[in-house]
Formats: structure tokens, C-alpha cells, sequence
């Protein structure tokens, strides 16, 4: 399983919590699109990713299959934009993502970064608002936010990669899944 999630916006910690927790434990990859905000919240994470899998350190060195990506968002301070950058591609169980925050993205930019890196998905957050859509060629997922919603609900995603592509779910840390969707199926509208 790949579990997504974005803006944490935390200061110590990671803020995960029931489904959200388990997901992240439990996938093979976690992407992270951003908004993390202090370096101890990120170390939280890289902690969490993947734990039950055994985490980085049983990926290290294979590009593209490591148990944790991400990238930094508008509300990260110079440690975590030190550490990661703004945009990350990776592909995993046959399936291309590019990553970015999103904050300095429109719907064109989106696409045409989207076909330029051969993406299946274009993962983004900063909005908080949970969905998927498509956006010219490509399909745009933002996770939402597991743990500072704002306006929206809260939410993360995983996906599951199949032969056609990958199928998945919204979920909210309560375990509700609130959107089930096939990724193939999007491309192909």
C-alpha cells in the first residue's frame, strides 16, 4: 500500500492518529506533500514511515522504492527545505508520481509538469482539501490534511497498485472512508 499525506503542521511531532497512524506504519511508501514545519516533525515521520515494513533502512539505496518521499511545502523553515526540495518524482508498484506542495502551481502548471515527468498521479497538498481530479492529461490527488483540516475534513489517502493502475481511498483518521476511486478509470475519462 502507498499512503499520501500532506500539511501536518506541527512543531514536535508528527500529529498522526488511528487510521492515519496505522497507514503510515503499514505502506510500503509514504509520500508527503509537504507543510511538515519543523524538523522534528519530519524526523517524526521518517520514524513512523513504513515501521512495520522496517522502514528506510531495509530500502536504502533503491531508488525510487525507499519506504518515505517527500517534499517541503510554503510553511517549512530552512531545516526541513534543507533537507528535501520542492519537487520529487518516484515510482512504485508501476506507478509514477510527481510531487509538489502545490503552493505555486496553477491547473496549467499542474498538467504540463504532470506529462513532463511521465506522471501517472500528481500528488500535491497546501489547499487541505482532500480530492482527485483531472487536470488536462494527468490526475491531481491532494490527501488533505490528517491533522489541521481547516475548512475541510481531515483525510489522507492510500492507494493500492494494480495491473491497470492504482485504485484508492480517502480516508479520515477516524478510519471513515469517505471517497473510493480508480485511478485508471480517471485517466481513461
Amino acid at each position: 500500500m502507498i499512503t499520501v499525506v500532506s500539511d501536518t503542521h506541527g512543531t514536535d511531532g508528527h500529529r498522526l492518529e488511528g487510521r492515519t497512524l496505522e497507514a503510515v506504519r503499514e505502506a510500503e511508501l509514504v509520500i508527503h506533500a509537504g507543510d511538515f514545519t519543523t524538523e522534528a516533525v519530519l524526523d517524526a515521520f521518517e520514524a513512523e514511515a513504513g515501521s512495520e515494513h522496517g522502514g528506510e533502512s531495509e530500502r536504502a539505496g533503491r531508488e525510487g522504492d525507499g519506504a518515505f518521499v517527500a517534499v517541503y511545502g510554503n510553511n517549512d523553515g530552512p531545516e526541513v527545505r534543507g533537507r528535501l526540495t520542492a519537487e520529487r518524482t518516484v515510482e512504485h508498484g508501476g506507478v509514477r508520481f510527481v510531487v509538489v506542495h502545490g503552493h505555486e502551481h496553477d491547473d496549467t502548471s499542474l498538467s504540463l509538469l504532470g506529462r513532463q515527468e511521465r506522471a501517472d498521479v500528481v500528488v500535491v497538498g497546501h489547499s487541505h482539501e482532500p480530492g482527485r481530479r483531472r487536470v488536462g492529461a494527468v490526475t491531481v490527488l491532494n490527501p488533505g490534511s490528517h491533522a489541521d483540516p481547516r475548512w475541510s475534513r481531515p483525510g489522507h489517502a492510500e492507494l493500492e497498485p494494480t495491473g491497470e493502475g492504482p485504485t484508492g481511498r480517502l480516508v479520515a483518521p477516524d478510519g471513515e472512508v469517505f471517497d473510493e476511486f480508480d485511478l485508471a478509470a480517471t485517466e481513461r475519462e
